[in-house]
């Protein structure tokens, strides 16, 4: 199986559009997207001394979700939203609001798992509601975390193909 890449890119002001194939169906890449049981084991990255203490999904639409991240040093802090389109297999749509910065606003997500030949291209186009609280996002270090998890994600797949 080839390598896959993880590509971000800034497309305006307010969005960010993470790109990556995976070498699994979008039925498996879907479920470890959206069951709780899954996310824990992929989603916090395992470098930077992060785990996933809390993960609720109710993965229908006006479903909500929570997901608790506790560093090593012990501080947590949530990531939480709304689903607004549950498309098994093939499309999701949500808010995520990251909770110690409420104030800024939700993020909306929309991710789309594609066939290509039992491999699964997924898009996550996210809008920022202001163009200073993406630049917040990607000042804090988001991409790295991102592309770690990522690469976790993909070693989950793979062991679940």
């Amino acid at each position: 199986m080839p390598v896959n890449q993880t590509s971000m890119e800034l497309k305006s002001d307010r969005e960010i559009i993470i790109t990556r194939t995976f070498n699994a169906p979008p039925r498996i890449v879907f479920d470890a997207w959206t069951r709780p049981e899954l996310v824990r084991r992929w989603w916090a990255p395992i470098s930077r001394g992060v785990s996933v203490v809390l993960c609720e999904a109710d993965v229908r639409v006006g479903g909500s979700y929570r997901y608790v991240l506790r560093t090593d040093a012990g501080d947590e802090f949530g990531f939480s939203g709304q689903y607004s389109e549950v498309t098994p297999h093939s499309r999701l749509a949500y808010t995520q609001v990251f909770e110690p910065m409420a104030a800024a606003g939700a993020v909306v997500v929309t991710v789309t798992f594609e066939d290509r030949d039992g491999r699964t291209a997924l898009v996550s186009h996210e809008v920022y509601p202001s163009k200073e609280a993406r630049e917040a996002a990607v000042g804090s270090g988001m991409e790295h975390g991102m592309r770690e998890a990522i690469e976790q994600l993909e070693v989950l797949v793979a062991s679940l193909s």
